[in-house]
């Protein structure tokens, strides 16, 4: 095995194909994502083609330029991290081809012209890439890693056969043929699952593509996605064996990545989760840890949970405390970043999380997401585990998904719209039929379901793009295709059994963790927003002042008698339903104003004609 240091960084990347954008089109589209990619930029182009990248340095600081080329055939732009470049590299070699680095994505080409597009396969890590075959028929890749851990957006125009893409949807906008009108079903869409799922973005003409995806297109053709097949492990059935091998696939995981020539972090909630990468991180070398904290006295507040980790771990410890004074202001910045709405109030956490961390001078970040989409750790899984033999279990699981289940979301509507909406389904028919007719069991199929759909949607998205908003790359253990693959290959009764939850994690961390963690009730990592959301705090005049009436009125899709019934509401009795429905229309407006160029052309009317 080498002990040369690999040599990696994260980017940006954006292209576009069949398509002819001004030089200043293709200037917006860097511009507007450099964030995330602040260190360098580098693009290739010619008549009807370019792709180009922003990139985050993260190993060999001065290498890996990108796009990278292979005799003028073959242009790839990356970004991401490929763990076993060195021994794909070393395969190569004993093929004929020769590498002028030792950067991870430097491969990409040679491995595309050796294996095409089953190149695939043979990766391990997290990326998205875009590569561009220029020999016969040019032809455009589009490929999105097994979990979707690295978003890729695209848009593509039927009549002029051009397609778009971006890492982020801003920066996709800068193109001007890709354009912003709303998805007309997005806001109940969004209201059932705080973000929308599948491909489908809030944005009419804008796509995501899905995780473990290959979208090919050839010059003058139209894009056909495929679906690749996830790899599998042997069945495991004993819990001991479980939390055995769990604890090994993640000490290994986390050991490489915190390769890298920049200093790394991690971040510590103070949960199982990301206590446990934190463990097993401090275990391979000394690492700072990072929780983040409000200041003031407010419900929830797991700093001690989080101290008590890092003593035990012996991290030198980082508590960020965030002013909720300040948190208007950063709503507009997280709305802008994430590009479409996301109803979880975290995502002001994590905004102010990773710019806390970049200012302490790290550009890279261990994270616990992705535990419970794995091993089983939500509550709303426990219970439909409970009732799978009942008929009804799957309403009250989606309405566990939703921010209000659907009755309540229609009175929420205008008429108009509620007409429009109230028999189209808000989540995708595909994602549907996994939950209702998936041949696995009732838990199988909810994690299957959780793993292709929210977690990307929900959780990944906002991670990426609000850590890299201050380009800090974001690394996820538990998203590591050798850790899912396990993770599949678990037996209900390892993952919940009764009322416990994530059984084979909680086995891998015994020894590991301060008993006081292993034991504590599980809690959401979340804004205490029910408390923040009440008369006299800032966040209460904010959102009166975003979801008044008339606002409401000239969107044609809220009735704004029903939203100020809200507002009486939780000033009168607060609840968190309550709280997180204010919390989800405020956000929602928000988007509304940073990215409609004409909000009454986007309105009701459109909708019913």
């Amino acid at each position: 095995m080498s002990v040369h240091p690999e040599e990696r960084a994260m980017c940006r990347i954006y292209g576009y194909f069949n398509a002819r954008p001004s030089r200043n089109e293709v200037r917006a589209v860097a511009a507007l994502q450099r964030h995330g990619g602040p260190d360098s930029t580098g693009s290739t182009h010619a008549p009807g083609w370019g792709v180009g990248n922003n990139r985050l340095a993260i190993v060999d600081l001065d290498g890996g330029a990108q796009p990278y080329e292979l005799d003028d055939r073959i242009a790839v732009v990356f970004n991401g991290e490929i763990y076993n470049h060195d021994e794909l590299r070393e395969l190569l070699r004993a093929r004929g081809y020769a590498f002028a680095d030792r950067c991870d994505g430097g491969i990409i080409p040679a491995l595309y012209d050796a294996y095409g597009e089953g190149f695939t396969d043979l990766l391990d890590g997290m990326y998205a890439i875009a590569v561009l075959d220029r020999r016969d028929v040019p032809t455009l890749l589009l490929v999105t890693d097994p979990a979707g851990m690295k978003p890729l957006y695209y848009r593509w125009d039927p009549a002029e056969r051009s397609l778009y893409f971006s890492s982020e949807i801003p920066a996709l906008l800068g193109f001007q043929a890709v354009g912003t009108d709303l998805w007309q079903e997005g806001l109940d869409a969004y209201l059932a699952t705080k973000t929308p799922f599948g491909e489908q973005t809030m944005f009419g003409d804008v796509k995501v593509l899905p995780p473990a995806t290959t979208l090919r297109c050839e010059l003058d053709g139209q894009p056909r996605l495929r679906i690749r097949r996830l790899s599998e492990c042997p069945p495991v059935t004993s819990l001991d064996t479980a939390a055995r091998l769990v604890r090994d696939r993640l000490t290994a995981e986390v050991g490489r990545l915190l390769v890298a020539d920049v200093p790394v972090a991690v971040v510590t909630s103070g949960g199982l989760d990301s206590s446990l990468v934190t463990a097993l991180a401090a275990r391979h070398r000394p690492v700072h840890s990072f929780n983040v904290a409000y200041r003031g006295s407010w419900p929830f507040d797991e700093r001690g949970y989080a101290e008590r980790v890092a003593r035990s771990a012996g991290t030198v410890h980082h508590q960020v405390e965030l002013d909720p004074a300040a948190f208007p202001s950063m709503i507009e910045d997280v709305v802008w970043h994430l590009g479409q709405p996301n109803a979880d109030p975290i995502t002001l956490s994590t905004y102010g999380l990773f710019a806390a961390v970049h200012d302490a001078g790290f550009k890279v970040a261990l994270t616990g997401d992705a535990a419970d989409e794995v091993f089983g750790g939500y509550s709303r899984m426990r219970a439909a585990v409970a009732g799978g033999s009942r008929a009804d279990w799957l309403p009250r699981y989606l309405d566990e998904l939703a921010v209000l289940p659907a009755a309540r979301r229609y009175a929420l509507y205008a008429d108009e719209y509620q007409a429009f909406v109230r028999h189209r389904s808000p989540i995708p028919p595909e994602a549907l039929d996994l939950l209702h007719t998936g041949a696995q069991t009732v838990l199988g199929r909810i994690l299957a379901f959780e793993q292709r759909y929210r977690l990307p949607a929900y959780h990944l998205r906002r991670v990426d793009h609000l850590s890299m908003a201050s380009a800090v790359e974001v690394r996820l253990p538990f998203c590591q295709p050798g850790v899912l693959s396990l993770g599949r290959a678990l037996g209900d009764d390892l993952r919940i059994r009764g009322d416990a939850v994530k059984r084979a994690l909680y086995g891998a961390a015994r020894g590991l963790l301060p008993d006081e963690v292993l034991s504590r009730p599980k809690q959401p990592f979340t804004l205490p927003v029910t408390a923040m959301l009440r008369p006299g705090e800032p966040l209460w005049e904010y959102g009166r002042d975003v979801l008044a009436g008339s606002r409401l009125a000239a969107g044609g899709r809220l009735d704004p008698v029903a939203v100020d019934a809200l507002f009486t509401a939780q000033s009168r009795r607060p609840r968190d339903e309550t709280a997180v429905t204010i919390w989800a229309l405020l956000v929602y407006e928000v988007w509304l104003d940073q990215f409609q160029r004409d909000r009454r052309t986007a309105g009701v009317a459109a909708v019913t004609t």
